[in-house]
């Protein structure tokens, strides 16, 4: 199948259940589109072994196996959507708000990944399970990065404060790429293609890939911003942003540092007071709109991927074990890591109980975590932490996404906000 029949494919497959879901689920489109390409691919695996004559799933791995979701993702559809993310962030806020923001997308994210680890580690035995503790240093690198930006939206219609709307934003952006470096260093120890890293090894990496990020990120898109402002033109601003938007992330890439951090400056530069002045007026509008747009087709295909993506799991009881006891754990171990990072610096004050409780269950996992785990080596091990994974995050998704309105209005309702 070419390129341009699969992505039709795609599109006419998220058109139908957008349709389904709008006349009966009447869910957020993107959950909707999940939990219906869920239950395709759930009826797909049921009827399969009474249609010997065609292989259902063998036809439908094919098609994800041409889609490649942790390339097609990690190494494109992820520049976009974290460059738009960053366009609709209130630089203010996260201004204000920058010490929570780097506590919680850094040390959150790394206390996130050790509880994750530990708790693997210590539990799965007890549901006959033996990792080897990289390996669960490695899954705690998948589980721990959250991917609240598909809420944001939601929280700002909903009156959410704006320093909470930062702190949800600002983490979303930034822990990606700490949650993929990570995962990076570690899928090599873990392998065996790459020495033992210590711990002061790992945070050196850290620096470097995250500064360079920084660095090179903020300063391509000001460069961006000043070539911009010599021309009046929405057309040309658009085009501008998307050579941004690919642009940097390449660069970062070849440069062996974080391409997801380096594109959220980039696209963090647009939101300041010279992004405001280069583009102005119904250009900005124009620019903001088309990537609002971008960012929910991306969002959708990505969400229908995840769904479709369910065929590639084989059922085992001690898997389903696994994810009883990873569930749980993937919740505790995001309270704690957001407890210890943020109370010490930021989060003071008589609602700070509202904040750890909001940004504890609006910590989702996304298309991120989904990625990471179908790039795991092919092998028994990759056959256990791939449905795991895919629990929590399917999890997170609809339990935790389908619940945030009705705990936001409890926490904050509209009178006090």
């Amino acid at each position: 199948m070419t390129s341009l029949g699969l992505l039709a494919c795609l599109t006419t497959l998220a058109t139908l259940f957008g349709i389904l879901n709008d006349r009966v689920l009447k869910l957020p489109v993107p959950i909707g589109i999940l939990l219906l390409s869920l239950l395709v691919s759930m009826v797909g695996m049921l009827l399969d072994p009474f249609l010997p004559a065609h292989d259902i799933q063998r036809l439908s791995r094919d098609l994800l196996h041409q889609v490649d979701l942790h390339t097609t993702l990690l190494n494109g559809a992820l520049s976009f959507l974290l460059f738009a993310g960053a366009m609709q962030v209130d630089l203010n806020h996260l201004l204000s708000r920058w010490k929570a923001v780097t506590a919680l997308a850094v040390i959150g994210t790394m206390l996130a990944v050790g509880f994750l680890a530990v708790g693997a580690w210590l539990l799965f035995p007890f549901v006959g399970v033996h990792l080897p503790f990289v390996w669960c240093v490695l899954l705690g690198g998948i589980l721990a990065p959250t991917d609240p930006v598909s809420v944001i939206g939601m929280l700002r219609r909903l009156g959410l404060p704006g320093r909470l709307q930062a702190l949800f934003a600002g983490e979303s952006l930034f822990n990606d790429g700490v949650g993929i470096v990570i995962f990076a260093t570690m899928i090599g120890v873990a392998t065996g293609d790459e020495p033992y890293v210590t711990p002061l090894q790992l945070l050196e990496q850290f620096l470097f890939e995250a500064g360079g990020g920084v660095i090179v990120g903020g300063f391509m898109g000001w460069v961006a911003i000043r070539l911009i402002a010599l021309v009046d033109d929405p057309l040309i601003d658009l085009l501008a942003s998307l050579a941004v938007a690919s642009g940097v992330f390449s660069l970062a890439s070849a440069l062996h540092i974080s391409g997801p951090i380096a594109v959220v400056m980039a696209g963090l530069a647009f939101g300041t007071a010279g992004g405001h002045r280069a583009v102005s007026g119904k250009s900005r509008q124009q620019l903001e709109l088309f990537w609002e747009l971008f960012d929910e087709i991306l969002n959708v295909l990505l969400f229908l991927l995840i769904g479709l993506e369910f065929l590639e799991i084989t059922p085992r009881l001690s898997v389903l074990f696994m994810a009883v006891v990873a569930i749980p754990l993937a919740l505790l171990g995001r309270g704690l890591s957001v407890f210890l990072s943020t109370v010490p610096i930021h989060l003071r004050g008589e609602q700070r109980g509202h904040a750890l409780v909001l940004l504890t269950w609006g910590g989702l996992r996304g298309g991120i975590s989904v990625a990471l785990a179908v790039g795991l080596p092919t092998g028994g091990l990759r056959e256990t932490l791939l449905p795991v994974c895919y629990a929590v995050v399917v999890f997170t998704i609809l339990a935790q996404g389908l619940t945030m309105e009705r705990v936001v209005r409890r926490l904050y309702p509209p009178s006090r906000t």
